[in-house]
């Protein structure tokens, strides 16, 4: 965003009351939650910004600039849990927040931010969520991607959306990088690293045992990054690699940053991994089948974004978590060797820009 932007000038220099921003707890939107954060920095940049956040996202926050703090509080998805709300809204209250931006539009979101009396509660009409907010934008339907639903409610009610978003920034220290390595028994050299792993089966492109392979074939080292639901895949993966690939899943997601940001490029699949890695700066190559990459391909960009282009099928995209026309060919007409091809292009371009 141009820095004379539509913001400036615009605020009230005297407020300094905190503004916590509600977000979507999926960890790629949840990284993607960091344009919002730059935004009302841009905006407001006397007030501080707190994500309240699961523990599970919990660690991004330490990687964001312009976020005072992390409020972790894990409330369950399938039942109203009064008293973990109320705990919550008690927290809140106590914080003395002038503004909430609630960016989900469940009702269940915006019951604490209300219950805590946070002045201004910002949000698109639904579910039922009348008394609950006070400061209604309408028009949510009407904006093309998740990110323009989730800024424009940082913005004045009713301002334009400008023709860039900031892109959201995950910062690791080099020295952390280097500790994260010595603590993995991991050279300093390159390393491809690959994620498998998504929310949803049809977007998982199944190929990676075999990219694995030729990764080390050609002399690279390759790191298996997930969560613990992908540690069957990654041993499938080490097993078809060998001695150069290493499994570095595990629960926890701190892990996963240090190993994208530390990789020399990553492999992944539409996930909260490949934006983690694009926000990282790491050259980041998405593989897109039933999911659009104009919808939900990182603001960052991609050095690569990997789609299946030997036939015209209908139902792509299908945003889908499962497939159920075509056999999955979106994904499975990608064949690893290409994947692998642009890999190595990657790096090649990498290691160009390193050495000039």
């Amino acid at each position: 965003m141009n820095q004379d932007s539509q913001f400036s000038g615009e605020a009230d220099r005297g407020d300094t009351r905190p503004i916590l921003i509600v977000p979507y707890m999926w960890i790629g939107d949840f990284v993607r939650n960091h344009t919002v954060v730059r935004v009302l920095n841009e905006r407001w940049p006397n007030r501080p910004v707190d994500l309240l956040t699961t523990s599970l996202c919990a660690p991004l926050v330490d990687y964001m600039p312009g976020v005072r703090e992390a409020i972790v509080w894990d409330l369950p998805r399938g039942r109203l849990a009064v008293g973990r709300q109320l705990g919550l809204a008690k927290l809140l209250r106590d914080r003395n927040y002038g503004t909430a931006l609630v960016l989900p539009r469940t009702w269940k979101a915006a019951i604490a931010p209300a219950l805590a009396g946070i002045p201004e509660r910002v949000g698109f009409v639904g579910e039922f969520r009348f008394g609950l907010l006070n400061r209604w934008r309408w028009g949510e339907k009407k904006l093309p991607r998740f990110i323009d639903k989730n800024a424009a409610l940082a913005q004045p009610d009713g301002a334009p959306l400008p023709p860039e978003w900031p892109v959201p920034q995950l910062r690791v220290q080099a020295e952390d990088i280097v500790r994260w390595r010595q603590a993995n028994g991991l050279s300093a050299g390159a390393a491809v690293a690959l994620a498998p792993g998504s929310v949803g089966a049809s977007k998982r492109w199944t190929y990676y045992p075999e990219a694995a392979r030729l990764l080390a074939e050609r002399g690279l080292e390759v790191w298996v990054v997930g969560g613990p639901g992908e540690k069957g895949v990654a041993q499938e993966i080490v097993a078809a690699g060998g001695a150069r690939v290493r499994d570095l899943t595990g629960n926890d997601l701190r892990n996963g940053v240090l190993a994208m940001a530390a990789a020399g490029v990553a492999i992944s699949n539409d996930s909260g991994l490949m934006h983690i890695a694009a926000a990282l700066g790491t050259p980041t190559m998405g593989i897109f089948g039933p999911t659009s990459p104009y919808l939900w391909a990182p603001l960052n960009g991609l050095a690569a974004t990997v789609v299946q282009d030997k036939s015209v099928l209908s139902c792509q995209p299908c945003q889908s978590t499962i497939c159920k026309m075509n056999d999955h060919r979106c994904m499975r007409d990608i064949a690893a060797s290409e994947v692998v091809e642009i890999a190595q292009r990657v790096l090649g371009e990498v290691e160009t820009r390193a050495s000039t």
